[in-house]
């Protein structure tokens, strides 16, 4: 193989009471990417669209991840690499991740598949520790495995990819404003007590429980925060209404994608999305902030081959 063109999915993290741990990929937006060998060895970054990106490979989460791959490999070729943004970086969404998640996909079709999906994984949290800080997991292996998983342990690192229940739709919405996931950060509580922890282990316990019974009256049960989202919704305008918004609507469940500003609503079926989506819409287009919105299913498979 000389040459590879790729999606890579959006993701949602945390999925509520999952912080850290929790996220799925979705099916409607992601980026492009593609991968051409070169004799010349070593990568570099021949074009980037959808958004300002630096192109200091470097510095740069997808070029980071395919320089590692091909020293790692010891590879005896270069890649050059293109990357077009289908979403926005700093939505809440996994922009990074898809960056870092595609280029290890890429990278490791053009060296043979010789790595794993959980290698591929700990390939793509260095591209996020590269763009983000933090080698974080929940967006990247969401993105690489598909479906929803679960980030049992970071070390050893282990990814369970968990059932997706065939009626399962995600609506979101992406206020277009800014939360730096620094903030996102800061406002976490440094604390909690003994009887909110116990209520969201529960909560973690019940999703994964529902995801496998296709109980969507447990998964509805079981999206709730008590931790991360009452500190977090305050830097998202609107994040109430939204939610309860949903809700009314007949949606399983709402709240904060990643660090946010993306708010996500589950919901069973394309009829319920479809209200879910009309009715968020209706409520928000009077705030005077500019937004867009999706529905989807969530994205079994993660990455996608394109050509």
């Amino acid at each position: 193989m000389e040459y590879l063109k790729i999606f890579a999915p959006a993701t949602v993290a945390n999925v509520s009471c999952g912080f850290d741990s929790l996220g799925f990929a979705v099916d409607t937006i992601g980026d492009e990417m593609t991968f051409t060998k070169t004799t010349e060895k070593g990568v570099k970054i021949t074009n980037i669209t959808g958004a300002n990106l630096t192109y200091d490979v470097d510095k740069n989460a997808a070029s980071a991840v395919v320089k590692k791959m091909l020293i790692e490999a010891k590879a005896d070729f270069g890649i050059e690499l293109t990357i077009h943004k289908g979403f926005s970086p700093g939505s809440g969404l996994g922009s990074s991740a898809a960056s870092a998640g595609g280029a290890a996909f890429g990278t490791n079709q053009l060296l043979g598949n010789i790595y794993s999906e959980l290698e591929l994984t700990k390939f793509a949290m260095f591209g996020e520790e590269v763009a983000c800080g933090t080698p974080i997991a929940d967006n990247v292996s969401a993105a690489i495995y598909g479906g929803f998983v679960l980030v049992r342990s970071y070390n050893p690192l282990e990814i369970i990819k968990l059932p997706v229940p065939k009626e399962l739709r995600v609506v979101a919405i992406h206020p277009q404003i800014e939360v730096k996931t620094k903030d996102a950060r800061d406002v976490l509580p440094t604390e909690i007590t003994l009887k909110d922890a116990v209520t969201q282990w529960a909560n973690v316990g019940g999703l994964i429980a529902g995801l496998y019974a296709d109980n969507y009256e447990l998964i509805s049960n079981s999206l709730v925060d008590i931790i991360v989202e009452p500190v977090r919704k305050t830097l998202i305008p609107h994040f109430d209404d939204v939610k309860n918004t949903a809700l009314k609507a007949g949606a399983l469940g709402a709240g904060i994608s990643g660090s946010g500003p993306t708010i996500f609503a589950l919901c069973k079926g394309d009829k319920i999305a479809e209200e879910v989506y009309k009715s968020i819409q209706e409520s928000y287009k009077n705030t005077g902030i500019d937004f867009e919105m999706f529905i989807s299913k969530v994205n079994p498979n993660g990455m996608k081959i394109l050509n």
